[in-house]
């Protein structure tokens, strides 16, 4: 499992960038949150943190 972010939901605020200890988040060209999926460990502390609910594990 790898955490998934759905574009239409987030808002570019980077929490998750910040909160990922494996920094497998980034932000793209559009401030749209992006997932390495192989540094991705399934942690889920990106998941907690997301103001919008805009990230999931699948």
């Amino acid at each position: 499992m790898v955490a998934v972010i759905n574009n239409d939901e987030c808002v570019g605020c980077g929490t998750c960038v910040d909160e990922c200890p494996t920094e497998a988040i980034s932000m793209n060209d559009d401030n749209i949150a992006v997932v390495d999926e192989n540094e991705c460990t399934d942690c889920g502390a990106c998941v907690d943190v997301c103001p919008t609910d805009a990230i999931t594990q699948e």
